[in-house]
């Protein structure tokens, strides 16, 4: 048996194998968020192609949490009916469904690629004016965010937290916290973005308390059984900023507060990094964060060879990996590798004739 194809335990959740979906956020949701058809085939393909983890696009736990007028949430009852059939669809294919929960913070009220324009979204096309630790926007093309007092920040927190209720109700089985890409718990985090003096501002303990707060509410409103992920920027690639150190110290806390595994991406919070792209680059952050805060983690970043993704659980580099656009291009790469690497696929009964 492969490293890549053997479970993976999680409190009382086991993933049948090591390649998950990552986050990808879709811009196709119906009025007020709502997931459609769409988000039933994109997720449920993949689960179809094998891949163990399913995770949502950045689902915002609150309106004014989406990135664009065009992304998911969950704030409401209506959120959870019409994730319901998702669910349900993902976990009869053997994965299991997992919803990254959001706020997009002062890169709220955007447009969605590919749309005519860029920058934010004025309220007359259904924008909105987005919250941040400051009142500093993104880029200067984006809306003027409004600085969270302290009653805002208790009032994301315990969005959070509500929303990981409604989670559990609509049939998702584990639950990622988006800590990271310049978004809300991010600009927190970074020195970059968080110029605060006040309990959330200023040294790396007020910088993570909002973090670690919201943590805490997700896992004591999933209960004890459901698995919490947190997904961060292991490093802003920028001097000055957030680095693999400070997420090596922030994996440790949030450890502590209940988080099962870190998904170790980068990036994000200031458009000027200079990023090293390359096959695997993120890996080594992964690797570190695991090795140094003996917390799980996830590997992301231009895997796509089934030798590579093997390497990186069977090294011990990371507990599984997260495919993003290469299971956009290819659903089934799940199977597909593990014909490659000599485990044996485990097609679906209707596909069996195929191979």
């Amino acid at each position: 048996m492969r490293a890549l194809f053997t479970p993976l335990a999680l409190r009382a959740v086991t993933l049948p194998n090591r390649v998950a979906l990552a986050p990808m956020c879709q811009y196709s949701a119906g009025p007020d968020g709502l997931p459609t058809d769409w988000h039933r085939v994109h997720l449920g393909s993949r689960a179809v192609g094998g891949a163990g983890l399913i995770i949502t696009e950045a689902t915002a736990v609150v309106p004014e949490g989406r990135i664009s007028p065009q992304d998911t949430g969950l704030w409401s009852g209506s959120h959870v009916d019409a994730w319901r059939p998702i669910t349900a669809f993902v976990a009869a294919q053997g994965a299991v469904p997992a919803v990254q929960l959001a706020h997009a913070g002062f890169k709220a009220s955007t447009y969605r690629p590919g749309a005519r324009r860029s920058g934010g979204v004025p309220d007359a096309e259904g924008g909105w004016t987005p919250v941040g630790p400051g009142d500093e926007p993104f880029l200067p093309d984006h809306r003027q965010p409004i600085a969270l007092d302290e009653a805002g920040i208790a009032g994301v927190v315990e969005a959070f937290g509500t929303a990981a209720v409604r989670a559990v109700d609509a049939g998702f089985r584990a639950v990622e916290i988006h800590a990271a890409h310049g978004y809300l718990l991010h600009e927190f985090l970074s020195p970059l973005t968080n110029r605060r003096t006040d309990g959330y501002g200023g040294d790396l303990t007020a910088r993570m308390r909002l973090t670690l707060e919201v943590a805490r509410a997700v896992r004591a409103a999933v209960g004890e059984d459901v698995p919490v992920l947190t997904r961060i920027s292991a490093t802003d690639w920028v001097a000055g900023g957030w680095t693999v150190e400070d997420s090596v110290l922030l994996a440790g806390e949030l450890a502590t507060a209940g988080v099962d595994l870190v998904d170790a991406s980068s990036g994000g919070a200031s458009a000027g990094a200079t990023i090293p792209v390359g096959p695997g680059y993120q890996v080594p952050l992964a690797a570190r964060i695991r090795r140094e805060a003996g917390l799980p983690t996830g590997a992301v970043g231009l895997i796509v060879e089934p030798e590579q993704a093997e390497q990186i659980v069977a090294g011990g580099a990371a507990d599984l990996v997260l495919l993003g656009r290469e299971l956009l291009r290819d659903p089934y790469w799940p199977r597909r590798a593990a014909a490659r690497l000599g485990a044996e696929p485990d097609w679906p009964a209707p596909y069996v004739r195929a191979f």
